[in-house]
């Protein structure tokens, strides 16, 4: 038995467009070649496909027992002829994205959506690492791409687009004793004598000091883990208020109040790359996809 990809089209078209006549305008060909390739796939299928009793065919028991796998062998032949023009054109077999874990609850999982439908077989890979590491993993080719905070310099290997802002907030568990010791408002002073639970790389020399107030601190590597520390009343932390906005609802965590300054820091969100290496047009088409949904 030898089936084709016409095959499979010819025979959708009929059973969606109702007749052979019909079929052959929405592929444009004469109804005798449409007529002829349905009669050879009955020869292949040895089975009747279409009722020709009437004044148009009707399908056949047989026939709709195999329209689901036919239309669904049909869709993925569609996908990979996507994907192999894509290929053509540039497309990376895979796609890697590298992600500081505090923003994991960032909305940038819309543009990967996107991205899947126009891609249906492009390979994606998400991974969470601090901000140092993510940017680490761009220049070792590890990653094709960082979502991470705004640096404290710029770095000519690096090209990056701003997709939006993300507001850091100082939390600490309502029940930690600096907050009875001071009636609930802080200074900076408290801040610096208060343990600091800080969200860095795995290289010690490596995390960024503008965030490190404090004498003593503990340090992760996932923002989560960051957020049960100061959960369990261990030290203070910044976080970005989109992850911690229900804890803080929840009564888990406050935000802290201060006599002399605001709680908030808002920074840049980047979309970072390497000048080192031709962004493939899957990473090209991520970066205007996050881009665009931050405008």
């Amino acid at each position: 038995m030898s089936l084709s990809s016409d095959h499979l089209q010819v025979f959708l078209a009929v059973l969606d467009q109702g007749s052979f006549s019909a079929a052959a305008r929405s592929l444009r060909r004469v109804p005798s070649a449409v007529s002829m390739a349905i009669a050879n796939l009955e020869a292949e299928l040895d089975l009747s496909l279409f009722d020709r009793s009437g004044r148009e065919p009707r399908p056949t028991e047989a026939a709709r027992s195999l329209e689901p796998q036919a239309r669904l062998v049909d869709a993925q032949l569609k996908a990979l002829q996507v994907q192999a023009l894509g290929l053509t054109q540039g497309l990376e077999s895979r796609l890697t994205l590298a992600i500081a874990p505090e923003l994991l609850a960032a909305p940038w999982s819309a543009a990967l959506a996107t991205l899947a439908n126009e891609h249906p077989l492009l390979e994606v890979e998400v991974l969470s690492a601090p901000q140092a590491d993510a940017l680490a993993m761009l220049h070792i080719g590890r990653a094709q791409l960082a979502l991470v905070f705004e640096r404290p310099s710029l770095d000519g290997r690096e090209g990056f687009q701003e997709v939006s802002t993300e507001t850091l907030v100082c939390v600490l568990a309502p029940a930690h004793p600096v907050l009875a010791q001071t009636g609930g408002r802080l200074r900076e002073e408290h801040l610096i004598n208060t343990r600091q639970i800080v969200v860095a790389g795995r290289d010690i020399t490596g995390h960024d000091q503008r965030f490190v107030y404090a004498r003593h601190s503990w340090r992760t590597d996932n923002a989560l883990a960051a957020l049960s520390l100061i959960s369990a009343g261990l030290g203070w932390g910044w976080l970005p208020r989109n992850l911690v906005r229900p804890h803080v609802a929840a009564g888990t965590l406050v935000e802290i109040q201060f006599e002399n300054l605001s709680n908030a820091q808002e920074l840049w969100v980047d979309v970072v790359w390497s000048k080192e290496r031709p962004l493939g047009l899957g990473a090209q088409r991520l970066v205007e996809l996050i881009a665009r949904r931050a405008t």
